[in-house]
């Protein structure tokens, strides 16, 4: 008595299963058998006989699975994969965008068309479609295990590109570059390496109070702040204070982050309640750290004369701040843009590196940093020594006076209301 063809399906499935595959395709024969357009024994056969390197036959049968269910996307995308076997470069190509028709963001077939691509037209169109893959695959530690070396290759594809883009650029640029003044010539750079797909725009991204329509400037000119020159003079002076205390009061450093349990942590888990990333408050959201303040008087003496900004329950905020080695600030923003960031560098090593957006610098002990930290920014300690820099917040220079008070009272109004 013939088994009906549920069972020998359920059958055909389990012995694939087991690695029994000569008899699952006998049993699949014979669901063909009694019903010759079954789509998933059709299939399933394609599959044994591309297997087997039997790849026009495998075709045929594929065809007819396909042909019995046309919006079946793993069926298409084998048809892809016996077209390349034949060296069918057409019938590949039509299997993969007749993929794709069914479902435009259908990762495998996005990268199917950027290999075929890569072998059949240019690299360019390759790593535009290697960088669409990219975007929507998840994260790289969330990639299936079946294309992950797809993935890497994609990423390997569309950086390679990148480069050899941006050089070509640079070089065709590169008179008009150079002819720039010294002071646009990043902005460009910038533009060629975004152009290129080797970054992305960075722009602002305040967690508090975001003052729309001002420039996302990473790193401001040293003559706007007419303190600068006066506040490097004391350098010397300040980081003698900063060494004493150090030496006799190192238990005032605090770990920075401090997230309390059942708040997400985010990129900040490994600093979290670390003393990797430590500092001394001399000011902190808008009040004096008196004890502090009264151990180093020059460097309280330094600060006041800088104008440090001054926003309710967030500024002024001041401290010494301390970077173990090999430690790294993750990627992150800042309040609001109406304050910026100043760095005061006084224990640099080597192996120290910053960057703002897209630019990326190293500390020069006594020369100030000054930038808007609503831009991503991240910091690095590769060396084996302490890093530690002043930092402290500063009115945006490019804020009127009248805006100065509208962001104090806006400030002021929203910790009322959230009462």
């Amino acid at each position: 008595m013939a088994l009906p063809v549920e069972q020998l399906v359920a059958s055909a499935i389990a012995a694939a299963r087991s690695g029994r595959h000569n008899e699952a395709e006998s049993l699949w024969n014979e669901v063909l058998r009694i019903e010759p357009e079954h789509q998933q024994a059709l299939f399933s056969l394609g599959v044994h006989l591309l297997q087997r390197g039997e790849f026009s036959r495998a075709h045929q049968k594929l065809l007819a699975a396909h042909q019995r269910s046309p919006n079946d996307l793993l069926v298409l995308m084998t048809m892809a994969s016996a077209c390349r076997f034949m060296k069918d470069a057409d019938g590949e190509r039509a299997a993969i965008e007749a993929a794709l028709t069914v479902d435009p963001y259908y990762l495998p077939g996005l990268l199917a068309r950027g290999y075929w691509l890569e072998a059949h037209a240019t690299v360019s169109a390759a790593a535009t479609t290697f960088r669409n893959a990219l975007k929507i695959a998840p994260p790289e530690n969330a990639w299936p295990d079946f294309l992950r070396e797809q993935l890497l290759h994609a990423r390997e594809v569309v950086a390679r590109h990148g480069a050899d883009y941006q050089k070509y650029l640079g070089n065709e640029l590169s008179n008009l570059l150079d002819d720039l003044p010294g002071s646009l010539q990043p902005r460009w750079r910038e533009a060629v390496s975004i152009m290129a797909g080797r970054s992305r725009p960075y722009v602002a991204d305040s967690n508090q109070l975001h003052v729309p329509r001002l420039p996302a400037i990473p790193f401001f000119e040293r003559s706007l702040f007419p303190w600068a020159e006066s506040l490097e003079g004391k350098t010397a002076q300040i980081r003698a204070e900063l060494e004493w205390v150090l030496q006799t009061h190192q238990e005032g450093f605090a770990p920075y982050i401090g997230y309390r349990p059942g708040e997400p942590v985010n990129q900040w888990q490994e600093l979290n309640h670390s003393r990797r990333w430590s500092a001394y408050h001399l000011w902190r959201s808008g009040h004096r750290v008196e004890t502090n303040l009264e151990r180093c008087p020059i460097t309280a003496t330094a600060l006041s004369a800088v104008g440090m900004a001054n926003i309710e329950g967030l500024c002024p905020n001041a401290m010494f701040s301390a970077l173990a080695p090999h430690t790294q600030i993750p990627p992150h923003h800042g309040e609001t843009n109406a304050r910026i960031v100043v760095h005061l560098p006084l224990v640099v090593p080597e192996g120290c590196r910053y960057r703002v957006g897209f630019d990326e610098c190293e500390w020069e002990v006594g020369k100030i940093l000054a930038f808007d930290d609503t831009l991503e920014h991240e910091a690095r300690n590769d060396s084996d020594q302490l890093r530690v820099v002043m930092i402290f917040d500063v009115w945006n220079p490019l804020l009127a006076a009248a805006e100065r008070d509208l962001v104090k009272a806006m400030t002021l109004a929203a910790r009322l209301y959230a009462r």
